[in-house]
């Protein structure tokens, strides 16, 4: 997940989620519940990559999966920032550089399913649009302009802001440009860089064309752990001013505060006029694995317990993790202001949920208010109902519709 976690549950938890969905998929194989074989979608590298100084942290050129839509469809666009967390040092760079998100060399195909699938009952909304997913490979959250070398002197390219203007651009050659309607999503740090873009991506269309974004999980707050230290702060203020993301920031927002403040998305959706959608938990596990309890200040790991499982985590530790969505909620306050905009925020512990089938839209899917975060995301984009804005109530208050996904 981010560089170098803290804690042996972020570490592990990219491969943890990674297996606890692929059981659960062959578990429903096996039953009544209908599923379909995720898609592999052929993978497509950036044409003229280094003339346009849109290379991967190695210097390879950047790639993406587009899936032609269909029928109704054929002429909507949804784009899709793949995540991945972020490099904030030249060695956790040039360590990223030699996986497939520093480089294209290592890069496969990935599999399209949730709500990249084409499957009509899994993704009862999308399924005929065209799909892209810009592959990760910068490092920064497509955001950074700035070149470096690691300690035995190979190059080092953080080129994320020049590789989401170049695949944009050739997106637009491909029939993007005469899209009718248009959705910008990406999760956990492409939820980030999604917010980053919003606007940006937005103003490449023509006015009358209907542009929004979502971010998934990508709603990282600047707290202090139980330590007080600031991980994610560390975390950003290393991308900030190593990778040089000035370019994407809000010029409102850099004139009175440092950037790494900036880079943090209670401040970027204060300068958002595109609207957009936040999917995230009050209880996000990447945060609370790595910002309310990381394994540094747990020396007695008594916290190992609650991270696995919310629901055995003790009342002092309850406390904490409700303030944290506390001030995710406090912070959110500005999007449930704005017209237009959308909001689930649920109390499961989980990170991503919309790039899976399980838990975009599936009978064992999260629910709030009765929707899954597919169903809402669909009546917040059509405007069935524009207000839509769910969020979950704290623990011990329960969501029956939580257990159902294994507290991810």
């Amino acid at each position: 997940m981010a560089t170098t976690p803290r804690s042996g549950f972020a570490a592990a938890a990219p491969r943890l989620i990674t297996m606890t969905l692929l059981a659960v998929s062959a578990l429903l194989s096996r039953s009544s519940v209908p599923t379909a074989a995720a898609e592999l979608v052929e993978l497509t590298l950036l044409a003229n990559a280094r003339e346009k100084g849109a290379v991967c942290l190695d210097g390879s050129p950047p790639a993406y999966q587009l899936r032609r839509g269909f029928g109704a469809g054929s002429r909507s666009w949804l784009v899709n920032l793949e995540g991945g967390a972020w490099c904030n040092t030249t060695e956790d760079c040039s360590s990223r550089s030699l996986t497939d998100l520093g480089s294209s060399k290592f890069m496969k195909p990935i599999e399209f399913e949730g709500m990249l699938s084409n499957n009509h009952t899994e993704n009862p909304y999308f399924y005929n649009w065209n799909i892209v997913d810009i592959r990760y490979c910068d490092g920064g959250s497509f955001a950074g302009d700035a070149e470096g070398e690691d300690r035995n002197g190979t190059k080092l390219f953080y080129r994320g802001l020049s590789i989401w203007e170049a695949v944009v651009d050739e997106l637009m050659a491909k029939g993007m440009d005469a899209a009718k309607q248009v959705l910008l999503a990406g999760c956990s740090a492409g939820g980030l860089a999604a917010l980053l873009h919003c606007d940006n991506f937005r103003a490449r269309f023509h006015p009358e064309v209907p542009v929004k974004c979502l971010s998934d999980a990508g709603f990282f707050l600047d707290v202090k752990d139980s330590s007080g230290e600031r991980f994610m702060r560390s975390i950003f203020s290393g991308v900030v001013h190593l990778q040089n993301v000035r370019k994407v920031l809000p010029k409102d927002c850099l004139a009175k505060k440092d950037p790494t403040e900036c880079f943090f998305p209670p401040e970027l959706i204060k300068s958002i006029s595109t609207t957009t959608f936040i999917r995230n938990s009050g209880y996000d596990s990447y945060q609370v694995g790595n910002v309310v309890a990381p394994g540094g200040s747990d020396p007695g790991q008594s916290w190992a317990s609650c991270k696995a499982d919310i629901r055995n985590c003790t009342s002092t530790q309850i406390l904490a993790m409700n303030g944290f969505r506390e001030k995710m909620v406090e912070d959110l306050k500005v999007a449930q202001h704005k017209r237009g905009w959308g909001l689930f925020i649920d109390s499961c512990f989980n990170h991503c949920q919309t790039p899976f089938r399980i838990t975009w839209h599936s009978p064992i899917s999260l629910r709030l208010g009765n929707k899954t975060i597919a169903d809402a995301v669909a009546d917040w984009y059509v405007g069935k109902d524009h207000g839509v804005k769910e969020i979950d109530c704290a623990y011990p208050c329960i969501n029956p519709t939580c257990s159902s996904q294994l507290d991810l």
